[in-house]
């Protein structure tokens, strides 16, 4: 049974790319958001090749990467924030990682360090299946990513293979702070709900207290990354406490 990550609506996931600028920082900043008020941290792993990431984030990836960041560092770090806090824990990842690590070994070890689940960018829902099994039998959520370019017939299987909640991704291309949401997001989440009862989280692109509120008026918890990413790239020694400010002024 998927674990309730949404206790109040709007929920807050916050995306941190994990060894930027160290992993011992990252878990101060972890820590702050959550006091700060973020439901769940999608913890991200780094990877050299992030297609899906904007600048922002392929900056902090490379960062991570040349600490020496690892999957298993990641999911250390994962079992020393289960001891503090009870908050949403997502592995955030590309498929390389965690099949270099080994599918089996990943969720065992997710498991035991206390995550709840995990979101594979770019793992289809049509490849999906032995990762799904395998996950499911270490009680682990499988979030999957559903696009405004994805036909009903394809949000439906995303829907029915997903677990925990699914993240909406609220425009096509890279992710990455935008002036203005696009106005396919909403329709997005409608469409979506026609086919699960799970939450629905919207993300790419919020950066700001009235795209917050925006995004929270029609879905059920706000993805907030390139943002977090920023704040720690421009915070030089005092991360933590600039990941916190920017958090709480997203809640208002």
């Amino acid at each position: 049974m998927s674990r309730i990550y949404f206790q109040h609506t709007p929920g807050l996931v916050v995306y941190v790319t994990c060894g930027d600028p160290n992993i011992a920082a990252t878990r101060q900043i972890v820590l702050g958001a959550i006091e700060a008020g973020a439901d769940v941290i999608e913890l991200g792993v780094p990877f050299s090749d992030p297609v899906a990431d904007g600048l922002v984030i392929q900056r902090a990836s490379e960062r991570a990467l040349k600490n020496g960041t690892s999957l298993e560092d990641v999911l250390h770090l994962a079992r020393d924030i289960r001891k503090q806090s009870s908050a949403g824990l997502v592995i955030f990842s590309y498929l390389n990682p965690i099949m270099r690590f080994g599918v089996e070994r990943f969720a065992g070890e997710a498991a035991d360090a206390g995550v709840d689940a995990a979101l594979v960018t770019d793992l289809t829902v049509e490849e999906a299946d032995d990762y799904r099994r395998i996950m499911k039998a270490h009680k682990l959520d499988t979030i999957f990513l559903a696009a405004p370019t994805s036909t009903d017939k394809r949000l439906k299987k995303i829907a029915e293979a997903s677990s925990g909640f699914v993240y909406a991704v609220s425009r096509t291309g890279v992710t990455g702070m935008q002036k203005q949401l696009p106005t396919d997001a909403k329709d997005l989440v409608r469409r979506i709900r026609k086919y699960t009862k799970l939450p629905v989280a919207v993300g790419f692109g919020i950066s700001n207290a009235a795209q917050f509120a925006e995004v929270s008026a029609f879905a059920d918890a706000v993805v907030v990354g390139s943002a977090i990413v920023q704040a720690v790239e421009q915070n030089p020694g005092r991360e933590p406490e600039a990941v916190t400010a920017l958090i709480r002024s997203l809640k208002g």
